[in-house]
């Protein structure tokens, strides 16, 4: 694990002649329980079931031994409550449909369908509709669109603001107890405090509510930016009001414990290109960006990531004039978005955290020597001069092979000396 101090300076675009790396600490760099089973009984660590802490995409628990032996040199706080709308308490076993036995959060409730498929509940309310299905041999759900049929007239941005509300006593006083854990491992701290990712699609279809309302389809959601822009508008507008008024509240009971804070994930990219064009960006997404990164940096030291998949090398200047420090998955496999361009371009203003192994492809198709020799390729690109943090493109998958997994481990130890 490298010194905290060290680990800033990364941050701040200080060469400390070592990486930072990043596994498991948001819901974007994380790893999939079968690849942390695996680690485990790789580095002879103890068995036993992996705890699903972020169960939409199944990923798994990073404990402090697994930690240690990938020199993971962050701690991640996650809200109490998870993407289904319960919290991660009260663990029980469930069985993958692999075979995989895992642990699940208690109000974690499932049933099968005809197909066989795994259908999960909102809030682990059985007597709702299903919110999402993990297909009869997946490893992950999607989300179930329940757009109810939209009435022009009838439309009320409250709707979509439904999930988004004050910040609990009982959240606060659990984001203290958790960042005063996370600042007691050493580890550089990133918090996830929630309700400032706006228009992220894999929050648009509402999972945690029993019946969402208001625009849920995803596809709806990305034509309303043109077509509905007056009810978009007034959507960021309130919720980045609620979020900035939650950020107050919850830095008095946090303060210096955090370190980085996770703001959005919305993706603006595709493999190709990207889902808007500038123009909307700066009319929807901009003024609200600025607002809360703004609060941030001139009442914190907290750093803001940014998570945005897919081809945005366009968009990375607007990034920069939204305040964002941190830019995450960096998905250099997509069109434009060449290491070498993204660092030259971009790198003095910007944190690149990922974009050091390909996920897609290398990682979990490649032979172990091709996996080294991206990993080290990577590393030598976005590396000088600080301002980068190594972590894949986006979670690693599950059955990713694990002498994959681990050939990208010992490359990482070998490019920081660590061998």
């Amino acid at each position: 694990m490298m010194d905290h101090s060290a680990v800033i300076a990364a941050l701040e675009h200080r060469d400390t002649g070592r990486v930072p790396v990043d596994f498991g600490a948001t819901p974007v760099t994380g790893l999939h329980v079968s690849c942390v089973a695996a680690l485990r009984e790789h580095y002879a660590l103890e068995r036993h079931p992996v705890k699903a802490v972020e169960p939409y995409q199944m990923l798994g628990e990073i404990e402090d031994d697994l930690k240690e032996a990938i020199g993971a040199d962050f701690e991640g706080v996650a809200p109490r409550g998870t993407m289904f709308g319960f919290a991660g308490e009260d663990w029980k076993e469930w069985r993958m449909p692999d075979g995989q036995v895992v642990l699940v959060a208690g109000r974690f409730n499932t049933t099968v369908d005809e197909r066989g498929d795994t259908l999960i509940y909102p809030q682990g309310d059985t007597r709702a509709a299903p919110s999402a299905r993990m297909p009869s041999g997946g490893y992950f759900f999607d989300a179930i669109i329940r757009q109810q049929p939209i009435q022009e007239d009838r439309l009320n941005p409250a709707d979509n603001l439904e999930e988004f509300g004050p910040v609990t006593g009982s959240d606060l006083d659990y984001f203290e107890r958790e960042t005063a854990r996370a600042r007691a491992t050493g580890r550089t701290v990133v918090a996830n405090f929630g309700g400032s990712a706006l228009g992220d699609i894999a929050l648009v279809p509402a999972v945690a509510l029993r019946e969402p309302k208001g625009i849920r389809d995803i596809t709806e959601w990305y034509i309303s930016l043109i077509t509905r822009k007056d009810y978009i508008k007034t959507v960021f507008e309130k919720q980045t009001e609620l979020a900035v008024a939650n950020l107050e509240k919850i830095h008095a009971r946090v303060g210096d414990n955090v370190d980085v804070v996770f703001i959005c994930g919305t993706d603006f990219g595709t493999q190709s290109g990207t889902f808007v064009g500038p123009e909307i960006f700066r009319e929807l997404f901009l003024p609200s960006y600025r607002r809360i990164n703004g609060w941030v940096h001139e009442h914190t030291g907290w750093k803001t990531f940014k998570h945005s998949c897919g081809a945005v090398e366009s968009f990375m200047e607007l990034f920069v004039e939204a305040g964002f420090d941190i830019i995450n998955p960096v998905q250099v496999t997509a069109a434009g978005m060449e290491a070498g361009k993204l660092k030259a371009r971009h790198g003095s203003r910007l944190v690149f955290w990922g974009g050091g192994v390909d996920t897609q492809s290398v990682l979990p198709f490649g032979k172990p020597e091709e996996v080294r020799a991206q990993v080290l390729e990577r590393l030598e690109t976005f590396s000088p001069g600080g301002g980068y943090v190594f972590n894949t493109i986006h979670n690693t998958q599950a059955c990713t092979p694990v002498e994959n997994l681990v050939a990208m481990f010992e490359a990482l130890k070998e490019f920081n000396g660590d061998r």
